[in-house]
């Protein structure tokens, strides 16, 4: 694994946040592309992505804490503000999710911004960032599958010298085709809210099958804490999208 890429004097340049700091350039000029097609202000983009980054990282350091680290953090609240040496330890992806999802929308409530529209033109990219940022994942690895015995096993040597399947590789091959199938599709969706939906649908299908292969820590009986979490935001957005599709007949 390469979780430092390089330093270069004082300053450490780490795998996973590297990753992450293109995705967020990659989305953010993509994302201005789709807002100027549309006929929003382009100049907006970049204020939501720093939003949504900073209220994600958050999000994602108080669910790493209720999920695992709740006895450490009783004994040591200012645990918080660390979230570990190499930038990824401490931070869970669906804290992160829930964190953007409320900056983002605090954000969109207060410029009185029509909030399905621009989140249909962020889903895409949403995908596409996720993909990158399980690259990162990979190289620093972290989040890494469980024992396997296919040609394709990767050996994560701080783990143990077994090869497992490299679920972050799995992971951004899944997002880059939602990616290229929501692209496609935004422009012929149905209603406001239909691509952003139809993510939060297929990303919550793919990340409660791939728990399975997956090592985790974590149960909540039967299921893994991010299985359970992928049931609640699986529902929710069913009942929403079912919501939003029944309004849409109604109007035609």
């Amino acid at each position: 694994m390469h979780p430092v890429l390089f330093r270069l004097g004082p300053i450490t340049v780490y795998s996973w946040g590297f990753m992450l700091a293109i995705a967020v350039i990659v989305g953010i000029a993509g994302v201005r592309k789709l807002f100027t097609k549309e006929g929003f202000d382009p100049e907006i983009v970049l204020d939501l992505a720093i939003v949504m980054v900073i209220s994600g990282l958050v999000g994602a350091r108080l669910l790493s804490i209720c999920t695992y680290e709740w006895e450490m953090f009783l004994a040591n609240p200012l645990m918080v503000l660390y979230p570990g040496s190499d930038g990824i330890k401490g931070l869970v992806w669906y804290g992160a999710l829930l964190g953007g999802f409320l900056g983002f929308y605090v954000y969109i409530w207060r410029k009185q911004l029509p909030f399905w529209a621009i989140a249909d033109l962020f889903a895409p990219f949403a995908a596409l960032g996720y993909a990158l940022v399980r690259v990162g994942c990979f190289l620093a690895g972290c989040c890494y599958g469980n024992i396997c015995s296919l040609p394709i096993g990767v050996v994560f040597p701080h783990v143990d010298q077994f090869a497992r399947h490299p679920t972050q590789l799995y992971s951004s091959v899944i997002n880059l085709i939602f990616f290229v199938i929501l692209l496609w599709y935004l422009p012929r969706r149905k209603f406001p809210g239909q691509v952003f939906l139809l993510y939060l649908i297929a990303y919550s299908v793919y990340r409660f099958l791939i728990e399975f292969l997956r090592a985790n820590l974590v149960m909540f009986g039967p299921f893994s804490s991010s299985q359970t979490y992928s049931l609640v935001l699986f529902g929710t957005a069913i009942a929403v999208y079912s919501w939003k599709s029944s309004k849409q007949r109604l109007k035609s």
